[in-house]
């Protein structure tokens, strides 16, 4: 067995230099650079304020309109007659005439009282049953397979079409120009509800699955927030199409409306009267439509967020 070594004869191992770093090749090598300074955020102008507010969309449609009526103005007053023909056109002048006038009598709100009650009714049964069936259709397969080539079949019959069949069905007239309404609403909120239905994110339903969502809780929390972005889609449409079967209805069958004042008129030979039940059925369906606006800014507020807000 050999002795350990003494102390005094034990040399330590020679230390290893660090090696040197390499010199930089050029000028900022190795340095690490300073954070540039943040952009300085600048407060928008009163002008663009202005711009990206409601204020420029009010004067736009200010704008729009006052086109409108300064061409009907110069057209009428000049008796524009190059293919379209405006001699017998009343000014907008006369239309404010006879708006003063017919308001000096009940007989012209009551019509637009009617038309209103009739609009609303119809619509939201077509709202009910078209939201309520969509849902089932778009959900289930046997549902989709039983009623879609029924409807599809008498989607193409126009609501028109539907006034000899309707005054047949129904023994009030007043219900079968609620039906034709229903008619024109019916099918577009349908389709949209299918619509909307069927584009949901699988993967939305299946972590509703898993997270313990019986059927009842799918369709409340998950299906019905998923299409009310195609359901509104499908109202609003619907309104439109409503209004149109609403005045041919009444044009043809009906006794009251604005839209049997406007028949009335051109049988009178009034024009005034019938650019006032024109307008008037613009400005109505104007209201109808932002009313569905608005109920889809309440309906879907997260939308307005994920805008900005517009």
């Amino acid at each position: 067995m050999s002795a350990l070594p003494r102390i005094e004869t034990f040399v330590p191992p020679p230390v290893q230099a660090a090696p040197k770093a390499a010199l930089p090749t050029h000028v900022g090598q190795g340095v690490t650079p300073l954070p540039l300074p943040l952009p300085v955020a600048t407060a928008p102008n009163l002008w663009q304020r202005f711009w990206r507010g409601r204020g420029a969309t009010a004067l736009m449609g200010a704008l729009s309109i006052a086109s409108v009526l300064l061409f009907w103005q110069l057209a009428t007053h000049y008796k524009l007659d190059a293919y379209i023909r405006f001699n017998n056109i009343p000014t907008p002048s006369q239309v404010l005439e006879k708006v003063i006038e017919v308001n000096a009598s009940p007989k012209f709100v009551t019509n637009i009282g009617i038309s209103v009650r009739r609009i609303l009714l119809g619509f939201l049964v077509a709202t009910l049953l078209g939201v309520g069936l969509g849902v089932v259709i778009g959900r289930y397969r046997l549902a989709r397979a039983l009623a879609m080539p029924a409807l599809e079949v008498f989607r193409p019959i126009p609501a028109i079409a539907w006034v000899p069949m309707s005054i047949m069905l129904w023994p009030d007239n007043e219900v079968s120009i609620v039906f034709i309404t229903f008619l024109g609403a019916f099918f577009p909120i349908l389709l949209n509800t299918v619509h909307g239905v069927e584009a949901i994110d699988p993967v939305l339903l299946r972590a509703a699955r898993t997270l313990g969502a019986g059927e009842a809780s799918l369709l409340r929390h998950v299906v019905l927030p998923g299409a009310l972005p195609h359901i509104f889609t499908g109202l609003a449409v619907g309104m439109g199409v409503a209004w149109v079967s609403l005045i041919a209805a009444e044009m043809i069958s009906g006794q009251f409306g604005i839209g049997y004042f406007t028949w009335e008129a051109y049988s009178l030979i009034s024009y005034a009267e019938i650019a006032l039940g024109m307008i008037t059925i613009g400005v109505l369906g104007l209201l109808c439509s932002g009313g569905i606006r608005l109920l889809a800014k309440l309906a879907m507020p997260w939308q307005t967020h994920s805008q900005g807000g517009r």
